[in-house]
């Protein structure tokens, strides 16, 4: 049965947080993979493993990250080297509501780890996520899955409501893509974030256009996010997938009509990354 509630949240806000998005064995499973990656980090001082177009898949913090106390930061794609992240994309709680705001047609577009381990340090500056990932249309989502219990101590994602209506702001400055607003507009903006806090399992749902960004977790507890994008079927990238994988385009409800839906807006194309990953292109703004 379709829920009113949330689709109405989702269209007035741009996001619900939902609990039991995953099951306790996905949860289980998921959390025992990202065990192992961790443990593997320690044995690393640089980013380590590949991806599709050579850049590595695990990205650590270049300035506090130790064996001792790890801060591996971004797992690209975990989905191509584990059956539990895999299993997730395919199927999930949060999925069969995506079919509620986008209809029976979704397919899969990028997955990643996010990872703010005790004192790593790790911080996300405000953004939108439209902008690195056009399409023909908007109808995209950021399911972001809490691996840990997120509390407000520990680095919640912070969304501001209702700007998934408003305008696509830049993320580039003096010709730098940065992958982050202007401090004006994040400073205009931060006082309206409100915290997205769950326990384990739970999920947030985040239009792409919606702002958003996170502080550092600076308390002794983890705080990792397994971050899936759906998008409706017919919405066509304009751009290739900064998160290149052979699992791009994947129907996970629905079928595959062959149709593309197009909507009218106008947004800054963004920069191929060079980096490791997102956090390398925020790390842009340090010296700005």
């Amino acid at each position: 049965m379709p829920n009113k509630k949330l689709v109405d949240q989702f269209q007035n806000d741009g996001f619900v947080v939902i609990e039991n998005a995953l099951s306790e064995s996905q949860l289980s499973s998921v959390k025992k993979d990202l065990g192992v990656w961790v443990e593997e980090s320690k044995k690393h001082a640089q980013p380590f493993g590949e991806i599709m177009d050579g850049r590595p898949r695990f990205d650590i913090e270049p300035v506090t990250h130790t064996a001792e106390k790890p801060a591996l930061r971004r797992i690209t794609s975990p989905a191509e080297i584990s059956e539990g992240c895999l299993n997730v994309v395919k199927d999930n709680r949060a999925l069969d509501i995506v079919t509620q705001f986008f209809g029976p047609n979704i397919k899969h577009w990028g997955n990643k780890i996010n990872l703010k381990l005790p004192s790593s340090g790790t911080e996300v500056r405000f953004h939108q996520d439209f902008p690195f990932e056009p399409h023909s249309n908007e109808d995209i989502v950021t399911v972001l899955f809490f691996l840990d219990d997120v509390t407000l101590e520990n680095g919640p994602l912070e969304v501001v409501p209702g700007t998934h209506k408003g305008p696509l702001y830049s993320l580039w400055h003096n010709d730098v893509f940065t992958g982050a607003v202007s401090e004006e507009v994040e400073l205009e903006n931060k006082s309206k974030a409100v915290s997205c806090y769950g326990k384990a399992g739970s999920a947030c749902l985040m239009h792409s256009k919606l702002l958003h960004g996170s502080a550092a977790n600076n308390s002794s507890v983890a705080r990792c996010l397994y971050i899936v994008s759906y998008s409706a079927e017919d919405a066509v990238s304009l751009v290739p997938n900064p998160l290149p994988s052979k699992l791009d385009g994947m129907i996970v409800r629905g079928k595959q009509t062959g149709k593309v839906r197009c909507t009218n807006y106008s947004v800054e194309l963004p920069e191929y990354p060079k980096e490791v990953s997102f956090f390398g292109q925020q790390d842009k703004t340090k010296n700005m």
